[in-house]
């Protein structure tokens, strides 16, 4: 008997370990784009893979486990928000900087206008537009309704676009944006209606 149960849990233990080889640069790069900080999104992911491993034998043969995994990740930014510190030290010395990538000053305006709102509206927007889910697998995955996630969805656009403004140099940039969920060359971005 104590041998059927070694074995079953180096079984799953090689199934997590293969599992969370392949997904964890992705869930790194969702929670970046929740915190814009790679020190806190690593943290986020190792809290995320640490969560999911505990359960893992009740969700290893689940198709839900990537939703799980999601719905850990978000939850666990939005608790990191509520607490009342920040993880953030003085150092003596600024590391270099590299080189800023060509298109550099778009992204960084995207990422500073999404660093600005609210951290349930940036998980909305974050959810909706980069993982590309639906308003259900979105409200799922932060345990609140459809209609929360569409409002979340309408006001996060308002202010982004609010933030970013209407200036038409700008607009054409954004459209020929090419990142997940968008169309290089589209003009029009999926809105916060249900699909």
């Amino acid at each position: 008997m104590r041998y059927w149960r070694r074995s079953r849990q180096a079984e799953l233990d090689e199934d997590f370990r293969e599992w969370a080889t392949a997904r964890q640069a992705h869930l790194r790069r969702s929670a970046y784009l929740l915190c814009r900080d790679w020190h806190l999104a690593e943290d986020l992911t190792q809290t995320t893979l640490a969560k999911l491993y505990a359960v893992w034998h009740r969700v290893r043969d689940s198709e839900k486990r990537e939703a799980y995994a999601r719905r850990t990740l978000y939850r666990s930014f939005i608790d990191e928000t509520r607490r009342g510190y920040r993880r953030e030290y003085v150092a003596d010395q600024i590391p270099e900087v590299a080189a800023p990538a060509p298109d550099s000053d778009l992204r960084m305006a995207l990422l500073d206008a999404v660093g600005h709102l609210p951290p349930r509206a940036r998980a909305v927007i974050v959810l909706r537009f980069w993982e590309d889910q639906s308003v259900e697998a979105t409200a799922a995955a932060l345990g609140c309704t459809a209609g929360t996630v569409k409002s979340q969805t309408s006001r996060g656009l308002a202010t982004l676009r609010q933030r970013l403004g209407a200036d038409d140099a700008f607009a054409d940039r954004l459209a020929a944006y090419s990142g997940p969920g968008r169309r290089t060359g589209s003009t029009t971005t999926r809105t916060g209606g249900a699909r």
